[in-house]
């Protein structure tokens, strides 16, 4: 069925209304659907170089809203949403998450792990969807969403837009792990100014 739905993402990218499908499912793959963005993004930028930037913008702030319809079902539709996260796997984690996020290790903790979502390919959804449920600052976690998901697509435009199908072939192969590497670095580098600015 992944295969399925993966194959017709990457079809929809060459689709005369690419831009408006890419769009639909930043939005909704970050409350919902199973595929990334990253799938229609790069062979949208290798068909039109120039329009990396408004490729990135479209898929940043369609996310970054989807990611807010996310945090309401975790608010409003706790049985929806829990039916979503019970189908990712993430159960577990959702009761460890519920029992930590009280103090302000574990808002500090789940401020990391929104981030690292927003920017690797741990299923989001999950993230933003747990949110509501918890309740976290609505504000900061629009800005967590915004900036993690903004620094995942522009790196994957603007690489592709420099490197091609080079980019492209490796990314389909090793970009999961390298993008988790980075989103690790950045998240200590700002744990580290956090600690010092304290």
């Amino acid at each position: 069925m992944f295969r399925k739905l993966y194959d017709k993402c990457l079809e929809l990218a060459g689709h005369r209304l690419a831009k408006l499908w890419l769009g639909i499912l930043s939005f909704t793959e970050s409350s919902f659907f199973p595929i990334p963005p990253d799938v229609m993004i790069a062979p949208m930028v290798l068909a039109n170089k120039k329009g990396y930037f408004k490729i990135f913008l479209i898929a940043t702030i369609w996310s970054t809203l989807g990611g807010l319809l996310g945090y309401f079902l975790g608010y409003i539709f706790i049985d929806l949403a829990m039916s979503i996260i019970n189908f990712y796997g993430y159960e577990e984690k959702f009761v460890d998450i519920k029992n930590n996020i009280n103090n302000n290790q574990g808002s500090l903790l789940w401020l990391i792990s929104l981030f690292l979502a927003g920017f690797t390919p741990i299923p989001f959804k999950v993230f933003t969807i747990t949110s509501g449920f918890l309740s976290f600052n609505i504000y900061l976690f629009f800005l967590v969403c915004l900036i993690s998901r903004g620094l995942r697509f522009f790196v994957v435009s603007y690489l592709t837009y420099k490197f091609g199908e080079s980019f492209v072939k490796f990314f389909e192969t090793k970009g999961g792990l390298y993008s988790m590497l980075i989103g690790l670095i950045l998240v200590t580098l700002f744990a580290l100014v956090y600690i010092f600015l304290k």
